[in-house]
């Protein structure tokens, strides 16, 4: 018996070790990660050419509501091509959304070294008529006043006046900035003033974005708020990863108690524990199931058979605690590096 409990144990070093090893291994590739969640190659080849037809609508998602605002960058940098495909970016983005008064609200805030706010939250409530005013969009053509815009964004385009829902409806508001360059403005306590007011920012790089800019403007975890594409010819290729982010909203995704497993349950969610774990009476964390091994006393009152069944579960028990132990720790491990 013993040497079967010490196969077990060795088994499972043995998988802990591994584990190590792997996180190990990927850990160092972490920041490039980080950086560039979402890069798409040179050698895909040249997307099809395509013009924004404002009549035509496409599938859409059934998330909750959101207060969407677009920020993006019309500098002298990026070429009246590829602000095109940029304008296209924006209609395929808004094809996908459940557009409405009571659904999703989008606004477009343009900018170079100046700031103008192309149409606001309240505007447009369907879809042909905002991607109407996204045709009708023009490149400033300057500098890079990433700073300015988003607090213009903040100040002027998140508000009641503008068609923000109020904060009481506990709509979520969202900022995607699209940029291929450096700010040359401040960026860093302009986006933390504006995470600090509830608003989640996406940053979308291109070519030659600063990806350290970047960094400091996005919401965190950065390998989710962080996307770069190596050329405006397949920012639309973005399209179905923020499809995935904004429709995939739900319950469990917008934050959770459950320390091992949350389930969406229409509006709500309930928590669910691993296999040989039980729920604990808070519904949300979780203890190791307590194993128990039935002693049956012999009718010949066998003495050393009771002490080997005593024995059994007592080594049973153990076994459970340190594989309990074990899977803490790789759990730990999994958690640190989705925050990396």
């Amino acid at each position: 018996m013993k040497c079967v409990l010490w196969s077990l144990l060795c088994c499972t070093s043995l998988l802990l070790a591994d584990v190590l090893a792997t996180y190990h291994l990927s850990a160092g590739d972490a920041q490039l990660i980080a950086a560039q969640s979402y890069a798409q190659s040179r050698n895909n080849g040249r997307p099809p050419f395509r013009t924004l037809n404002p009549a035509k609508t496409d599938s859409q998602c059934r998330s909750r509501p959101l207060d969407l605002v677009f920020i993006i960058d019309s500098s002298r940098s990026v070429r009246p091509g590829e602000f095109e495909k940029v304008k296209i970016f924006l209609a395929d983005m808004v094809d996908t959304l459940d557009v409405g008064t009571d659904a999703t609200r989008v606004a477009v805030v343009n900018y170079a070294s100046t700031v103008k706010i192309e149409f606001l939250l309240k505007d447009h409530f369907n879809k042909p008529d905002m991607k109407k005013a996204i045709t009708r969009i023009e490149p400033l053509a300057a500098g890079t006043m990433t700073g300015l815009a988003i607090k213009t964004a903040v100040n002027e385009a998140f508000t009641e006046q503008s068609g923000a829902r109020p904060r009481s409806r506990n709509i979520s508001k969202v900022a995607i900035i699209v940029t291929d360059g450096r700010p040359q403005d401040q960026v860093e306590e302009v986006s933390a003033a504006a995470r600090a007011s509830g608003i989640e920012i996406y940053a979308v790089g291109v070519d030659r974005a600063d990806m350290r800019s970047l960094q400091l403007m996005a919401s965190i975890p950065l390998d989710d708020h962080v996307f770069y594409v190596e050329t405006y010819g397949v920012i639309e290729k973005l399209t179905s990863k923020f499809r995935e982010t904004l429709c995939g909203l739900d319950p469990c995704a917008i934050g959770h108690e459950c320390e091992h497993i949350c389930v969406n349950s229409n509006a709500s969610y309930y928590c669910k524990c691993r296999n040989g774990y039980t729920l604990n009476a808070d519904k949300k964390t979780c203890s190791p199931k307590e194993v128990r091994v039935e002693v049956v006393e012999d009718p010949c009152k066998c003495e050393a058979r009771l002490v080997f069944q005593k024995q059994t579960q007592a080594a049973i028990q153990q076994l459970t605690a340190k594989i309990a132990d074990v899977s803490g720790r790789i759990e730990r491990l999994e958690n640190m590096v989705g925050r990396a």
